[in-house]
């Protein structure tokens, strides 16, 4: 796989996460609480995967690297997931974001600590201008609900920031050593042990009879798009890219979901969000596009 395919699907997720937000804010608290959904995506994801892996040559998973994919799996999907959406729960919508576009400096950082990653003057300027323009744009959109513990509700949606800049750590070395789809079902099966016990009340209290379809199309949505598919692009982009490069797409999250929210026209443009925009655009230019040696 070329590097500029492994940006495409970087890019791909992006543009899936940016979507989800409206989607997933359609389903819950109303039809499943956050917890319950949590376990819903999981499941409907472990079983994908292991679905999927039985299309490809079967990989024996050496003994010493289960430990390594359970912590991946703490990481990158118990721990990442209970804490954002119980973080986004207790805190306003755009506090949280903007706790969320850290993970790019922290993946920095932790890069340069586990990974020896040479940190250079122009992928810190890439990421702190895109940074500028992730904020600017979150902060002048629209406020919805205001939290209930906001400080408590960015501490957690911090903690799910470095969560997932230390699951792109560890999964880096893991993805070139075995193929995705190995490497997903292990981490999936573990991380549905985990949110087990947190999920299993919320998920018993759905009454899946008087479910409309257009949410259950929303949540298939969820489950097939935004945990399997952009998992699945995620570990194949991160073979080929270094965490920092594969983590500044998180600032194009907010861009796509403002995009969506013109397109369903449930928000206005305005010369603010059109230079927010372009200062995103400019700090992922930076951190992406380098020489191709040195991926």
């Amino acid at each position: 796989m070329s590097r500029n395919i492994a940006l495409l699907l970087a890019f791909i997720t992006a543009i899936i996460y940016g979507v989800s937000f409206t989607i997933a804010k359609e389903v819950m608290p109303e039809y499943i609480k956050p917890y319950g959904f949590i376990l819903l995506r999981v499941t409907g994801a472990t079983l994908l995967f292991w679905i999927a892996g039985l299309f490809i040559m079967k990989e024996k998973i050496a003994t010493k690297d289960f430990g390594r994919i359970f912590l991946a799996a703490i990481f990158g999907v118990a721990l990442n997931m209970l804490t954002f959406f119980k973080g986004l729960s207790m805190t306003t919508p755009i506090s949280g974001a903007v706790m969320m576009v850290t993970t790019p400096i922290l993946v920095l950082t932790f890069a340069s600590i586990f990974l020896g990653e040479k940190i250079t003057i122009k992928k810190i300027t890439g990421i702190f201008i895109g940074l500028i323009g992730a904020v600017v744009l979150i902060a002048y959109g629209k406020n919805i609900n205001n939290g209930n513990n906001e400080f408590i509700g960015n501490l957690l949606v911090l903690v799910n920031a470095a969560s997932f800049a230390l699951y792109l750590i560890i999964v880096k070395s893991l993805t070139s050593k075995y193929h995705p789809l190995t490497f997903a079902k292990w981490l999936y099966l573990f991380g549905l042990i985990m949110v087990i016990p947190f999920g299993i009340e919320e998920v018993r209290e759905i009454d899946f009879e008087i479910l409309p379809n257009n949410i259950i199309l929303k949540i298939g949505f969820i489950v097939v798009f935004t945990t399997f598919i952009t998992y699945l692009f995620n570990l194949l982009a991160i073979r080929k890219l270094k965490p920092t490069t594969v983590s500044i797409f998180i600032y194009l999250q907010p861009v796509i979901a403002t995009m969506y929210a013109l397109i369903v026209k449930s928000d206005s443009l305005n010369i603010v969000k059109v230079v927010a925009t372009l200062l995103i655009f400019v700090g992922v230019y930076l951190v992406t596009f380098k020489n191709v040696k040195t991926p």
